[in-house]
C-alpha cells in the first residue's frame, strides 16, 4: 500500500495510472482537488478496488494522521504542490501554505507514524518527494547542467517555497532519521496537464484560432522530459534509491521555447490543418516577459543513471506527436478544465506588449 499526495493532478494522476497498470498493488490518493487536480484525470480507476480515493487537504493534520493509522502505507510519494511560476509571482501566499506549510505538517504527522512502526517496517518504509530543477535557479548558456550538489538560488516565489520544502525533507532526514530521498525533474510534458503550462496552453490556442503567447524573445531554454518516463523514473528510485540523497530526472532535451512551439505548430500543421490551411505558426505573438524570467534550466542526470542504473529511452519526437495528438482527441477534458476562470486567469498573464 502507498500514498501520493496530489495524486488528481497532472505527474500525480500519472504515476497512480502507471502504478495501478505495472505494480498492480493497492494505492491511495489524497488531493485537495484545486483547479489543476481533477478526478477525472482518474476517471478510468472509479471502480478499481485497487484505489482509494481521499479528497483532503495535506495541511489537514488530523485528517492525515487518521490516513495513515487506517491505511498503513509503506511508501508516500509527496506530489502535491502549488507549481506554477506565473501564479507564484502574482499569488505567493498560496505556494508559502501548500508548497512550505503543507509539507511540513505531512511530514510531521509522517514521522509520527513512522515512529510508530517496527523496526522492520521502519527498514523499508520511503518518502519520496518531488522537487523540480527551478531551484538550482537560472544556468548560463555554455554552464554545464546542474548536478545535485549544485547550489540553490531560486529565483521565483514557487522556486523559493520548493527550495525550501527540499530543505525540509532533508531536514527530517538528518535530524530523525526519516528515509526521505527527493527527486528533481525538469519540465514534464503529456497528457492531461492542465493548460496553463506551455505545451498545452499552446495546444489549446492554436486549436482554437487563438494567439499562442510567446514570452519575451522566446529564447528560454528548458529541458523536457515525456510524464510517463518521469514516473517511471520515480518508481525505480522509489525501489532503489538512497535515503537521505536526492536525484535529478531529467530528458536531456534542451529547446529554447521558440523551438518548441515551432515544432507543436509543424506537428499541428501535419495532423490538424487549419481551415484557411495557413500554418499555425503564424499564431504566435510575443507577449510581455515574466518577471525575474529565468534563462535557463538543465539537469545532469548521471547520478540516476551511474549510481542506480537507471536507464531513459529518449523519444521526444514520438512523445510530442502522441501528446498532440491525446488533445486533439479529448476536447471534452479539454472543455471540463478550461471554465471562464481559465479564460480570466490567460487574459491576466499573456497580454501583448
Amino acid at each position: 500500500m502507498i500514498l501520493v499526495t496530489g495524486g488528481a493532478g497532472f505527474i500525480g494522476s500519472e504515476f497512480v495510472l502507471q502504478w495501478i497498470r505495472e505494480e498492480g498493488t493497492p494505492i491511495i490518493t489524497l488531493d485537495k482537488l484545486t483547479y489543476a487536480g481533477n478526478l477525472i484525470n482518474l476517471a478510468s480507476l472509479a471502480e478499481n478496488p485497487l484505489h482509494t480515493f481521499v479528497h483532503a487537504d495535506i495541511a489537514d493534520r488530523k485528517t492525515v494522521s487518521l490516513l495513515l493509522e487506517k491505511h498503513q502505507p509503506n511508501s508516500i510519494i509527496h506530489c502535491a504542490a502549488e507549481s506554477h511560476v506565473d501564479r507564484s509571482i502574482t499569488s505567493p501566499r498560496a505556494f508559502i501554505m501548500t508548497n512550505i506549510v503543507g509539507t511540513s505538517i505531512l511530514l510531521e504527522e509522517v514521522l509520527h507514524y513512522w515512529q510508530s512502526l517496527s523496526s522492520e517496517k521502519q527498514k523499508t518504509f520511503r518518502f519520496l518527494y518531488l522537487s523540480t530543477d527551478e531551484v538550482y535557479g537560472s544556468l548560463d548558456p555554455e554552464e554545464k547542467p546542474a548536478k545535485e550538489n549544485h547550489s540553490y538560488a531560486p529565483n521565483s516565489p514557487y522556486a523559493a517555497s520548493k527550495a525550501s520544502a527540499d530543505h525540509l525533507v532533508r531536514a527530517f532526514n538528518r535530524t530523525y532519521n526519516l528515509p526521505t530521498i527527493t527527486s528533481h525533474s525538469s519540465n514534464n510534458f503529456g497528457p492531461r496537464q492542465f493548460p496553463e503550462k506551455l505545451i498545452p496552453l499552446a495546444l489549446f490556442n492554436a486549436l482554437n484560432e487563438q494567439p499562442i503567447p510567446l514570452y519575451g524573445d522566446g529564447l528560454n531554454i528548458r529541458d523536457w522530459i515525456f510524464v510517463e518516463d518521469h514516473c517511471r523514473a520515480l518508481r525505480f528510485i522509489l525501489k532503489n534509491g538512497v535515503p537521505g540523497d536526492s536525484y535529478n530526472i531529467g530528458g536531456n532535451n534542451e529547446k529554447t521555447n521558440l523551438e518548441l512551439i515551432n515544432e507543436i505548430c509543424r506537428i499541428l500543421d501535419r495532423i490538424q490543418p487549419r481551415k484557411s490551411n495557413a500554418s499555425h505558426s503564424e499564431l504566435i505573438q510575443p507577449v510581455k516577459d515574466r518577471l525575474g524570467h529565468d534563462r535557463r534550466y538543465a539537469l545532469d542526470t548521471s547520478k540516476l543513471q551511474n549510481d542506480l542504473g537507471w536507464v531513459h529511452e529518449d523519444n521526444f519526437q514520438a512523445n510530442l506527436h502522441n501528446t498532440i495528438k491525446w488533445y486533439i482527441e479529448n476536447p471534452v477534458w479539454m472543455e471540463a478544465m478550461t471554465s471562464g476562470a481559465y479564460q480570466d486567469w490567460i487574459k491576466l498573464y499573456y497580454t501583448k506588449e
